[in-house]
């Protein structure tokens, strides 16, 4: 017969013991600027301002498609500004996240949605030279040339950002793998 202080039940487990440590390998602080991701991370946040405030100075003659670019570029903006954050003030060795794959993940959809928002920023300024309206005997254009040479400047910085993720996705996943 046991004891009466003694059970045959084991202590509870610890609940913190079922959280794994979070996994970086990009270093914290401003040590992150010095990496080539932090690097890359703010040429993202650069470029992608450039590319909101071209679109956002234009009239938007086809709100459908630059509407889309411009979600793209303020939420990719404001998420990589986040997530440079996380890493300068610290929070990547508090937080018990995977970092490496949640950095693979972010920077792989960015990729895509602002590879998309690049075709569709060339797509809207390689309509200038169509009329504004198509049953009127007006010449006047989608696009004045003004309007057209902003563009065409948001459709090459837009494209730079995406190759700034691309780059950003493909060291995450070198760094991931690891």
């Amino acid at each position: 017969m046991l004891p009466r202080s003694a059970s045959s039940m084991p202590p509870p487990p610890n609940p913190a013991a079922y959280f794994p440590p979070p996994r970086v390998t990009l270093p914290s602080g401003l040590e992150i600027l010095r990496t080539y991701s932090g690097a890359v991370i703010f040429l993202e946040i650069l470029f992608g301002t450039i590319v909101w405030i071209l679109v956002a100075s234009t009239r938007v003659p086809l709100p459908l498609l630059q509407g889309w670019v411009m979600f793209v570029a303020v939420t990719a903006w404001f998420l990589s500004i986040v997530f440079l954050c996380v890493f300068l003030f610290g929070y990547a060795n508090r937080i018990a996240v995977n970092w490496n794959q949640t950095d693979f993940l972010f920077h792989g959809a960015t990729f895509v949605f602002y590879f998309g928002a690049f075709l569709l920023q060339a797509a809207a300024t390689s309509l200038h030279h169509f009329p504004r309206k198509f049953n009127s005997t007006s010449q006047e254009k989608i696009m004045a040339d003004h309007e057209y040479n902003i563009s065409i400047a948001a459709s090459i910085f837009a494209f730079a950002t995406a190759v700034c993720y691309g780059c950003s996705t493909a060291l995450a996943l070198r760094r991931w793998r690891l």
